[in-house]
């Protein structure tokens, strides 16, 4: 990892869903780029433990924030304590979800709701929040919004789910409107299929390893090189770049049946 530009130095990253997936890549990826991280997380308190352990041991300072996203109070309560603590918050990374899957016409609400209010609603206190801060200290910083394909594809039993991801795409272009006039970026991230934890728990390792050979790149995505992907709009180096979607899909948006061949040695 020596190789890796190390422009962060000084810079505070809150990332959301840090825990696992591709929350927790990023976390370890932005701290060997040399910011300090805050960790939020609301499951897999010990995972939250072991990734901050691992960006002390990169010579970064790491805090623990167990908060529930959904919550705008305690979001905002959060940033306020992220500020006192490390001085400053410079980029935000929202990358939390939750998301039940059930036809719309049978599902149950609480998931439904659940589904909007952390993926959709808990963005949007995080990125009010850290806006907020931002904007207080005068210096520029960096957004990036996880979204997903869902925002444009409609994938049957996932109606909250895709109309969450949907809102969060035109939220991030409303934020990079206003906030562009004070140095602040906002961008938007799809990854491809991605193999994290929360796959799991509508897949089984079998039903994963089937799917992904069926993908044009002939497997799923791993969290790190998604992480690579949200770097890139936060790097200084791509100022110039907001309001805009950055896909890391695999090739999701070629027909399924392309030359899969031609992909060998990526």
């Amino acid at each position: 990892m020596s190789d890796l530009k190390r422009n962060l130095v000084g810079k505070v990253a809150l990332i959301t869903g840090a825990s696992s997936g591709i929350g927790r890549a990023t976390a370890l990826d932005l701290a060997r780029r040399g910011a300090d991280i805050a960790l939020n997380y609301f499951t897999l308190p010990e995972a939250a433990e072991e990734t901050a352990s691992q960006i002390r041991e990169l010579g970064r300072k790491a805090s623990l924030h167990p908060v529930d996203i959904s919550s705008q109070p305690a979001v905002e309560a959060m940033v306020s304590d992220i500020v006192r603590d490390f001085g400053r918050v410079d980029i935000y990374v929202s990358s939390a979800v939750y998301s039940d899957r059930e036809a719309f016409t049978t599902a149950n609400m609480d998931g439904f709701h659940r589904t909007i209010d952390v993926s959709l609603m808990g963005a949007f206190y995080g990125l009010r929040a850290t806006a907020n801060a931002m904007l207080a200290q005068k210096s520029g910083g960096a957004v990036v919004i996880v979204s997903s394909p869902h925002a444009h594809v409609a994938f049957p039993n996932c109606m909250a789910y895709n109309i969450a991801k949907a809102g969060l795409d035109q939220m991030a272009r409303t934020a990079a409107m206003e906030l562009l006039p004070h140095g602040i970026k906002v961008n938007v991230f799809y990854p491809g299929w991605t193999d994290t934890p929360g796959e799991r728990k509508f897949f089984s390792d079998e039903a994963i390893a089937k799917v992904g050979s069926s993908l044009p790149m002939g497997r799923l995505a791993s969290a790190e090189e998604m992480a690579h992907g949200i770097y890139f709009l936060i790097d200084p180096d791509t100022r110039n770049m907001t309001g805009s979607t950055l896909a890391m899909e695999g090739g999701l948006n070629l027909p399924f049946w392309s030359n899969r061949e031609s992909a060998d040695g990526f």
